[in-house]
């Protein structure tokens, strides 16, 4: 297929074009001027084959002319249930839709697509033309604005109920000194110190989860790592009738890992297994497994195991959701987001292994570099 001349595309008139333009526009030509386009345009048949693209379409997607549109665009055999080129072949109108795709490098791309109808002289479609432009950082900030939004509304709740545990504490500590009764000012700066340490957590998950966050790399030793989270969380566990355990394999010397988000990750695990316990009235010991290990020769392979209450299949098919909590209005929902973040970002991935009234065991698969 010819690509269509200036005739298809109207002569522009002589009094909008300097002679100096006109020049300049017959020597580039109008495949170039195609080219230069900060779109992908693309020109498919009735059958979905692609018949012409532009440099920037071939730079992004590789070459496309003589295969199927959705094989290009997403590496799959079938059509987009909303194609807009299929429904300008069937209307003769133009279209559009919002397209993820994946690019030839394999990064994910969201597109703004819109088709438009290539008439014969008999009014027939014989081809349409496919304009996409990139919207990816569009999307992102979108989810991004999105995300903080509701998370301004989640956080102002959490911090009333936070705030009246503080002042419930600071009054416990004030009655404690009042009396002279030490072990009273203690039991009122427990609680000051376990709601300091909950608006913590949910303010730097929040923080987290409200934008695209960049991996700082470092070569770690990771059972120190481990053995450091496990030490802020042992009094936590202690005051929950929980012993917390840690078992790292010895030879399982350096990652190379973002540390500071490793960390949140393995906090908001620990806190996901210690509320589990909390939750589970039915035993009188509850126990946590932190362990870490080669899962291969390129993979480390990190558990965080609890015999608390377990999930059912519907918490554990939302569990990685934003804001989807078991805990009612006193959980944001950002935990497990921000877990399901921190191990995309390293390249890993999550097995999850519950049973309700049993526990439940995260498995956390990350490449050691």
């Amino acid at each position: 297929m010819t690509v269509p001349g200036k005739e298809a595309y109207g002569e522009i008139p002589e009094g909008r074009m300097h002679s100096g333009d006109r020049q300049f526009l017959g020597d580039m030509g109008y495949r170039s001027i195609i080219d230069f386009l900060p779109c992908y345009v693309s020109v498919q048949d009735v059958n979905l084959c692609i018949l012409f693209t532009n440099k920037s379409f071939e730079k992004d997607f590789g070459t496309g002319v003589g295969r199927i549109c959705h094989e290009v665009y997403k590496g799959t055999i079938e059509r987009c249930p909303s194609c807009p080129v299929q429904r300008s072949f069937e209307d003769k109108r133009v279209h559009f839709s919002e397209e993820t795709t994946q690019l030839s490098n394999g990064e994910r791309a969201d597109l703004a697509v819109y088709s438009a109808p290539i008439l014969d002289i008999f009014g027939e479609v014989k081809a349409v033309i496919e304009l996409s432009g990139n919207i990816t950082k569009l999307k992102e900030s979108q989810r991004e604005l999105a995300v903080l939004g509701q998370s301004v509304a989640i956080l102002s709740h959490d911090i009333k109920n936070i705030l009246e545990g503080l002042q419930g504490g600071a009054y416990v500590v004030d009655q404690g000194i009042k009396d002279g009764d030490m072990a009273l000012a203690g039991k009122g700066w427990d609680i000051v110190k376990r709601n300091i340490g909950d608006i913590t957590s949910v303010t730097r998950n929040i923080l987290y989860s409200s934008k695209k966050r960049f991996l700082k790399r470092q070569n770690i030793h990771l059972g120190s790592l481990i053995d450091d989270v496990a030490a802020l969380f042992s009094e936590r566990a202690k005051t929950s009738a929980t012993v917390l355990e840690t078992k790292v394999n010895p030879s399982l010397l350096i990652a190379r890992l973002d540390p500071s988000s490793i960390r949140r990750m393995l906090n908001n695990l620990l806190s996901n297994a210690l509320e589990a316990c909390r939750a589970d009235k039915k035993r009188h010991f509850h126990k946590i497994m932190l362990r870490a290990d080669f899962y291969d020769k390129k993979h480390v392979m990190i558990e965080v195991e609890d015999n608390g209450i377990g999930m059912t299949n519907a918490t554990r098919k939302k569990i990685f959701e934003g804001f989807y909590s078991t805990k009612g209005d006193s959980g944001t929902g950002l935990g497990m987001l921000v877990v399901n973040s921190v191990v995309e970002a390293h390249g890993g991935r999550i097995e999850l292994l519950t049973a309700r009234g049993k526990g439940t065991t995260f498995r956390i698969i990350l490449p050691l570099r």
